[in-house]
């Protein structure tokens, strides 16, 4: 089989990826898959183990990043352990509700459900509105970095992505 039509869909998986990631969809694992495919259909001549596992470990890293940061920085701004859990708990909960919105409703539900599950969480226990609202506001913050740093994984993945191609 001729590399063109496989490296099209390796490049066509990377670009994909790198458009769904800030989206809060799974890029990276777009990404992945298209490594994995890329390998299959040549043969695995130039994607093997080392690859993949590179590749599969930079999407679980940037999986882990995304809910450390948000539960972080919910800490960070002065938030309680209640408010990090709930920025966790509120960006997943929005991510997977969404909004009306097509396309960027998931975003816009995880930046509003981790300001809200962090705000709630915080003011719950803390009764102070200016702790809550700055827990919540650190979360947004963490939801945003986590998509940058998730964005940076996913360039990574496509240098690793152009690398197997040039190997072949």
């Amino acid at each position: 089989m001729s590399h063109v039509l496989p490296a099209l869909l390796l490049g066509g998986c990377c670009l994909l990826g790198l458009v769904l990631v800030p989206l809060g969809l799974p890029g990276l694992w777009i990404m992945v898959a298209g490594i994995v495919g890329y390998g299959w259909l040549t043969d695995f001549r130039s994607v093997g183990v080392a690859t993949i596992g590179a590749a599969l470990g930079l999407a679980f890293l940037g999986e882990i990043v995304e809910a450390w940061l948000g539960f972080r920085l919910a800490r960070a701004y002065g938030g309680s352990r209640r408010a990090a859990w709930g920025a966790l708990a509120g960006g997943l909960v929005g991510a997977a509700t969404g909004v009306p919105v097509p396309i960027v409703g998931s975003v816009i539900g995880a930046f509003v459900g981790s300001f809200v599950g962090a705000a709630l969480f915080e003011y719950s226990s803390s009764r102070t509105t200016g702790t809550a609202v700055r827990a919540g506001w650190g979360a947004v913050l963490g939801r945003a970095a986590a998509a940058a740093a998730k964005i940076a994984l996913g360039v990574v993945i496509a240098v690793l992505c152009v690398v197997a191609v040039l190997r072949t």
